[in-house]
């Protein structure tokens, strides 16, 4: 007879949200899918955050289409990496800090924890810069305020205080949809070679060989898979419902596992749109040295003939910044309680996530200026980069572990590809290192 692991279940940020969100009885399909949509979603926004953005203009306007395929495989290793994820927190009901806080010796707990905040830091700091940035584009706010100004979205948390968990999803669908509803009008405007688009999407690995090429595909796969997104994803699936019979589990991993593919083909769009976008509008027209967001802004007016096309490029830009605060919140809420057992409120988190990427955004704008914006934000996406392989390695063994997952444990082709996935990426960070301090 089927027996779920005896784990209690954990709390999350705010609490009493875990489980909140019920199959209604008697429920057709469709309704039963509607109710899992959601996760899937505030977890796609770490992958069009604006450090995406970085490395697909540098890579579009380099080499136009020819980088498609890094992101389309980086975004199929995403799918994969979160669908395991939410596998974890249905079937355990336990997120994987949790998880690892059971398993892990205190020291290397302490570890795991250092390197997902560092993770969370580093993406907060490319959101306040995306912010900033694009505050200074589209109103002509300095750079040095409009980051400042950015501290005060933790009145948007604030605001949201006592609010059902459906309301934050609810606004950050609105958010990915500007995003995607922005680049679709630019991409009207531009008018790419749709032919090459495609071709651009077959992989080939003989361009690994190109040093430039090699480097902006680690950056597109740093910029991609997230790791602290893996933390997040395993425990905001527990916001729903699940009875504990083996039948309602495996409908239950069924649906999320459909929210979670969707979520990430809309990623997916996303950052290629954003690589075609660069491609057709600045390497076409021989502005391969475009490798800064600013400078993407900037000339998108002269090139396609239409001011409306940086203006929705701004927009786009702002709303990218803006919808990871929620995400980025929960997320540091999560590994906190997970791997110390410390709980703080999620306002007084979220005071403490951005304050720290206020201080290294602030002094590298100050540093470097204007143009050293692009260079902060490919090196926040090497620090995530570097991170990964410490989330990836307690997920791909807790999910493959019979004694926590039960007969829902990875079988071997899966660990085969998680487990290769983890030497691709692991390598990739290696030469990195190598490049870097060589």
């Amino acid at each position: 007879m089927f027996q779920l692991p005896r784990i209690a279940t954990a709390p999350f940020c705010p609490s009493e949200v875990q489980g909140s969100v019920q199959v209604p009885p008697g429920a057709s399909w469709w309704r039963r899918l509607l109710v899992f949509c959601g996760p899937g979603l505030l977890v796609s926004v770490g992958y069009m955050d604006p450090g995406n953005w970085a490395t697909d203009i540098a890579a579009g306007s380099r080499h136009g289409y020819a980088l498609l395929w890094v992101v389309g495989l980086a975004s199929l290793a995403a799918m994969l990496l979160q669908v395991l994820a939410s596998k974890l927190g249905i079937v355990a009901r336990q997120d994987l800090a949790r998880v690892c806080r059971a398993h892990y010796a205190p020291w290397a707990n302490r570890f795991l924890w250092l390197m997902a905040e560092l993770a969370i830091v580093a993406t907060d700091v490319a959101e306040v810069l995306g912010a900033a940035l694009a505050l200074h584009l589209l109103f002509g706010i300095a750079l040095p305020l409009g980051i400042l100004i950015t501290a005060f979205d933790t009145v948007l948390v604030l605001g949201l205080k006592g609010h059902g968990f459906r309301q934050v999803e609810a606004i950050v669908l609105g958010l990915v949809g500007t995003i995607g509803a922005c680049f679709a009008v630019q991409l009207i405007l531009v008018g790419p070679d749709w032919g090459a688009v495609l071709d651009g999407f077959v992989p080939r690995l003989q361009q690994m060989q190109e040093p430039d090429k090699l480097y902006l595909a680690i950056g597109i796969l740093g910029a991609t898979v997230m790791p602290h997104n893996l933390y997040l994803h395993s425990s905001i699936v527990q916001t729903r419902r699940v009875a504990r019979d083996e039948a309602s589990v495996r409908s239950a991993l069924r649906m999320t596992r459909l929210d979670t593919l969707a979520s990430l083909a809309l990623a997916l769009v996303v950052n290629a749109a954003i690589l075609i976008l660069a491609a057709a509008a600045f390497h076409a027209s021989g502005h391969a040295e475009v490798t800064e967001i600013q400078d993407a802004y900037h000339l998108l007016d002269p090139i396609v003939g239409s001011s409306a096309a940086a203006i929705l490029f701004g927009v786009a830009l702002l709303a990218s910044g803006q919808s990871s605060t929620f995400t980025g919140t929960i997320a540091g809420q999560v590994i906190m309680e997970g791997f110390l057992d410390l709980k703080i409120p999620c306002w007084l988190r979220r005071v403490i996530t951005r304050g720290l990427a206020l201080i290294p955004a602030m002094l590298g704008v100050l540093w470097l200026g204007e143009g050293g914006v692009g260079r902060l934000l490919v090196a926040s996406q090497v620090v995530l980069s570097l991170q990964l392989p410490f989330a990836l390695w307690p997920l791909i063994r807790f999910t493959g572990n019979a004694e926590i997952m039960g007969s829902f444990a990875n079988r071997l082709p899966t660990r085969l590809v998680a487990w290769g996935l983890f030497g691709v990426i692991s390598a990739a960070n290696l030469w990195l290192l190598w490049d870097l301090l060589g």
